[in-house]
């Protein structure tokens, strides 16, 4: 069940050119989204509540986005979404992951509506293999948040698009597992006498805007969602995050979690945040981001100096009238 809170190449490749940081392993990501691939369930609701939501963005734009390319993430739900958009002829499908891409292909050989001209890639989003200029609309369903460098891979994104195209991405936020956070740091104070990091760091909603200026977006927009899925128990929620490719890759992480700590963490979990139905709940901050590339028609901001009224002249009008 979800609960929703509005706030405003064809093989296994081995990427062998790396970030220069290095926060999440992302051999290892690779690995876990090929078993994703074959463990995501087709409906996963959370997965299409914010592919469907992503995707419903685009309706609120009066142009149309004749090439795209789709990255990584939850590919299936995004693909799937946008193969109803009549005004996106040509797609590119590309993740890091090839059994994602595998499996995303059959999908789309399976599916009634396939009109759309697709091509299959594997790629990396960190070293995107397109062209400068080459596409009309970049779009990222929950996988730029695993990203080493995601200011950088923003850029490349940027670069990609044409003139007046279109960047529209979901990443997760920082509030994302705050229960499950706080459930495996209690438990390792009591059992290890110290916490290491067990769920990766992500990006917060303050700074989502200033990572679009600073990959030179204009017309920057953000906005929030808040998911809250109920699970039967922690052990659920883990294995969830397991089948979405949604677990742990940090590059320092330590040995894997002791036993007892793990369950440990598993009843702590229940203890703190079980409902009365005995569901536990687990939060999914999503962050949707919105930016477009320099183009002559887009509005631009007044040059500084130019207002012909000042802010004092508007206080003393509206305190006359009070």
């Amino acid at each position: 069940m979800i609960k929703r809170t509005l706030f405003s190449f064809f093989r296994k490749t081995n990427f062998s050119t790396t970030s220069k940081l290095n926060i999440f392993d992302r051999q290892l990501k690779r690995n876990q989204r090929d078993r994703a691939a074959w463990l995501m369930p087709q409906n996963d609701p959370l997965l299409h509540t914010v592919a469907d939501n992503l995707s419903d963005r685009l309706q609120d734009c009066k142009k149309i986005f004749p090439s795209a390319l789709c990255l990584g993430g939850s590919l299936q739900a995004i693909t799937r979404s946008l193969r109803g958009r009549d005004s996106i002829e040509k797609l590119i499908v590309m993740d890091a992951s090839y059994d994602m891409v595998h499996r995303c292909k059959n999908d789309y050989h399976e599916s009634i509506n396939n009109n759309m001209e697709t091509t299959f890639l594997v790629g990396d989003e960190e070293f995107l293999p397109i062209k400068e200029s080459s596409v009309d609309l970049v779009i990222s369903c929950l996988g730029l948040h695993w990203t080493n460098d995601l200011p950088g891979a923003m850029i490349q994104s940027m670069l990609a698009l044409k003139p007046d195209g279109l960047f529209l991405a979901a990443i997760l936020g920082g509030e994302t597992l705050r229960e499950l956070r706080i459930a495996c740091t209690v438990a390792q104070m009591e059992r290890e006498g110290g916490i290491s990091p067990r769920v990766s760091p992500l990006a917060q909603v303050r700074d989502a805007g200033n990572l679009l200026t600073r990959a030179g977006f204009n017309l920057p927009g953000v906005d929030v969602d808040e998911y809250t899925v109920k699970y039967g128990s922690a052990l659920e929620l883990i294995e969830h995050l397991r089948a979405m490719g949604e677990t742990n890759a940090l590059s320092q992480m330590n040995s894997m979690l002791k036993r007892d700590t793990a369950l440990a963490t598993a009843a702590i979990y229940d203890s703190m945040f079980a409902s009365e139905d005995g569901t536990v709940p687990a939060t999914f901050q999503v962050i949707y981001m919105t930016g477009w590339k320099e183009h002559p028609s887009q509005q631009k901001a007044k040059r500084r100096g130019s207002a012909t009224v000042s802010f004092k002249d508007i206080q003393t009008q509206f305190g006359n009238q009070s």
